[in-house]
């Protein structure tokens, strides 16, 4: 009697553990978006469902020269690959210093989202990669002509060594 009753509650326990785990797993899984009714009073949070819109590409920038886009949209974001100072016209890197450097890439960031659709106000986000963090000051000062308050976030960084030994490279995340 003993053994049939703990093979009793043995199956009863497992019925219960598998619709519990049952249950947590439907909870958990993504929401998908119903696009057919727009009804704003239930939103829907649509989550593991990235929308790759587009690759974006220019002539006005250096063209990528690896397994990498100049820029990707996904879900009205533009993502910005790393820009050296690449003059597109010659694919040489702009004549002079940090500063001349600095605008080249910036430049080349401006033309990207140009053809994205979008612009400078729209970054919400920068990196810039240094490979001497006295360049800094210089940097700046450049930077700030490309944009106006509020600013975009920002870090900067010194490295050792980037890209075709180039002495910067700016990055960013812009919204359309």
């Amino acid at each position: 009697m003993a053994d049939n009753y703990l093979e009793y509650h043995r199956e009863e326990y497992e019925k219960r553990k598998s619709m519990w785990l049952a249950k947590r797993k439907k909870s958990h899984a993504p929401q998908k978006m119903n696009k057919n009714k727009s009804d704003s009073t239930n939103p829907t949070v649509t989550t593991n469902n990235i929308n790759m819109n587009k690759q974006i590409t220019t002539q006005n920038a250096p063209a990528a020269i690896g397994p990498y886009s100049q820029a990707i949209e996904a879900n009205g974001t533009v993502y910005v690959s790393g820009q050296l100072p690449i003059d597109p016209s010659t694919g040489s890197f702009a004549e002079g210093g940090i500063k001349e450097l600095t605008r080249q890439s910036l430049t080349n960031i401006k033309n990207i989202l140009e053809e994205a659709g979008t612009d400078m106000a729209h970054v919400v986000k920068t990196g810039v990669f240094l490979s001497d963090m006295a360049d800094f000051a210089e940097m700046n000062e450049v930077y700030a002509e490309f944009f106006e308050a509020p600013f975009p976030a920002r870090s900067a960084v010194a490295v050792k060594t980037l890209p075709k030994n180039a002495r910067i490279e700016i990055e960013c995340i812009a919204v359309k």
